[in-house]
């Protein structure tokens, strides 16, 4: 299968590093937008801003320029750039004709007359309506997916076509990929567990306990679910890879940006700090905003949501933030609206 991947941020490298490792032989294009940046990582054959350390196959490719030669070759795009780039892809890909999927997590910010950002698929139906599309999510650090360590993804789609594509290309004896025809759900699930991780690394950073963390967590995925059923996903979903799976591994790695964000609050940075150190985007501080806006028209109750945007919005401070939530009344135990 001949696949290009646009975007050489950690996460495209990782997952074209991955194809192109696959047992098939599949030919991989890894697509830069900054030429001195592809030229560089073709010189060391390795992503050194992002990946050091972690060889490139010798058979993947690397390209800038002008993306149309090589998606009129391929037979798998996927778009590897954060949601703020998402959209204006999309548009450049109308009429491509092969399946596309995009790797990022989170809500769109609101446009200007907008009340609301969107999620990824919603952004597809408005800007490249004709393609054939899906998410490939789940509970993954990049790092560990260039090295070939075990993971398990999820290939979401209302088309079998899309699903089908994903799996061949990149499930293999190191990387699992299933498919789900549940594209809200699992669209959620990716989007929200980035704004429940600044919550739970901020509860890790001031040191309350393994109790308070796991409390987090569970109340974060009842909130994942019930916005998820609000917007039509399927409550199943939350229990598998990208609601539950991808939510423990967010609000507990080392390697997450979000929980990052969330222990560098509760030491006293400033969120312009916390961002600037981390040398990469923590969608969760672009989209929870939109999260809470989205509940809210909703008529969904997100508090652990809604403490987050008031923190990073200086609103609260982190002790202020646990406060609050621990501070909430008794209420029967549910996951349901």
């Amino acid at each position: 299968m001949h696949i290009v991947v646009i975007g050489a941020g950690a996460w495209g490298t990782a997952m074209a590093m991955s194809a192109a490792a696959h047992p098939a032989g599949h030919a991989v294009t890894l697509w830069a937008r900054d030429a001195a940046q592809a030229a560089a990582m073709q010189a060391a054959r390795e992503n050194a801003r992002y990946l050091r350390g972690v060889p490139f196959p010798p058979s993947l490719q690397l390209a800038s320029g002008d993306l149309a030669p090589l998606v009129a070759q391929a037979q798998l795009v996927i778009v590897a750039a954060p949601m703020a780039g998402l959209r204006g892809l999309l548009v450049q890909l109308r009429g491509c004709p092969v399946p596309v999927a995009w790797l990022c997590k989170g809500f769109e910010a609101a446009a200007d007359g907008q009340s609301f950002g969107l999620l990824a698929h919603e952004v597809r139906a408005q800007a490249a309506p004709d393609l054939r599309a899906g998410v490939l999510s789940g509970p993954s650090f990049a790092l560990e997916v260039a090295r070939g360590q075990p993971t398990a993804l999820v290939a979401a789609s209302e088309d079998v076509g899309v699903r089908d594509a994903l799996v061949r290309a990149f499930h293999s004896p190191s990387l699992r990929v299933y498919a789900n025809d549940d594209i809200v759900g699992v669209e959620v699930g990716g989007a929200v567990k980035n704004v429940l991780a600044i919550a739970t690394g901020l509860c890790d950073g001031l040191q309350l306990g393994l109790n308070a963390r796991a409390a987090l967590i569970t109340r974060g995925l009842a909130e994942i679910t019930r916005l998820g059923l609000a917007l039509g996903a399927r409550a199943e979903t939350f229990m598998g890879l990208s609601g539950l799976g991808d939510l423990v591994l967010t609000a507990t790695g080392d390697l997450s940006r979000n929980r990052r964000v969330g222990l560098l609050l509760a030491e006293g940075r400033t969120l312009d700090q916390a961002v600037e150190s981390l040398g990469h985007v923590a969608e969760g501080v672009y989209c929870a905003r939109t999260v809470a806006q989205r509940a809210a028209r909703l008529g969904v109750d997100m508090p652990i949501t809604k403490a987050v945007v008031a923190l990073l919005d200086g609103r609260l401070r982190p002790q202020d933030a646990v406060a609050l939530l621990m501070g909430r009344d008794p209420a029967e135990e549910t996951t349901t609206p």
